[in-house]
């Protein structure tokens, strides 16, 4: 292990990993510590083996949080969605595993696909700063995002606002579903979320070390081994790099 990719990614002597707490798929509760018990949890632990260093985990309420912390020396490796916005001040690995993205209409609507979506009135709901909503934002030209905040339940602001569609990732779309007889999950995708590791843009160093690690634990059969231990429904591991 070169003593410079260690200095980079734990300076504190522990390796700090920022885990956005809202994302069921990769975090599916706690322990007795309080500490993150899932995907996202134990990628963290597995890199901070391989440093030899002890992982302390930084929690936060939703990805744009995790971001947003990237200049205060808060976290020293982030779990998050890799982002264009995010990459300004992030440097990402390539993915280590990746979510759909689709809508939900309700009953009676006459969208029928994804390519429908994007037309002048419509209204669709999305929380704000997602990673998925960052792509709405770069690729919607016609219809209306309506971004609802981190902590609102954004299925709620769909109904109440007789919205046209709510996005977001497939496996929590499924469950909305669930709250609203005759609504439709659209079939297909209009992006995946690509979670990847991110590091401060000055660990140039670490992040090619980053890199490397993830393309063994998808090699190695290690990411899916852990998305089999914890019995996700709606996680992949990309194809290539």
């Amino acid at each position: 292990m070169d003593r410079k990719v260690i200095d980079e990614l734990a300076p504190h002597g522990v390796l700090r990993v920022g885990v956005n707490m809202a994302n069921t798929l990769l975090v599916s509760g706690t322990d007795a510590n309080g500490d993150p018990v899932g995907v996202s949890a134990d990628v963290g632990r597995e890199i901070a083996a391989r440093l030899g260093v002890p992982v302390r985990y930084v929690k936060y309420a939703s990805p744009g949080e995790v971001a947003d912390d990237v200049g205060n020396d808060a976290w020293d490796i982030a779990n998050i969605g890799a982002e264009p916005q995010r990459a300004e001040a992030i440097l990402f690995t390539p993915a280590y595993c990746e979510i759909e993205a689709t809508c939900l209409v309700p009953p009676n609507s006459p969208i029928r696909s994804l390519a429908e979506m994007d037309v002048a009135g419509r209204r669709i709901a999305t929380k704000a700063r997602a990673a998925y909503t960052l792509w709405l934002e770069r690729t919607i030209r016609h219809a209306d995002l309506i971004l609802v905040p981190p902590t609102t339940d954004a299925f709620d602001v769909f109904v109440r606002d007789g919205l046209d569609a709510l996005a977001g990732l497939r496996t929590q779309l499924s469950k909305a579903a669930g709250r609203m007889e005759g609504a439709r999950i659209l079939d297909g995708k209009f992006t995946a979320v690509q979670q990847a590791i991110g590091t401060a843009r000055t660990n140039m160093q670490a992040a090619a070390w980053l890199t490397e690690f993830v393309g063994e634990a998808k090699a190695s059969g290690l990411i899916a081994r852990l998305i089999d231990r914890h019995r996700v429904d709606g996680l992949s591991v990309p194809v290539g790099d």
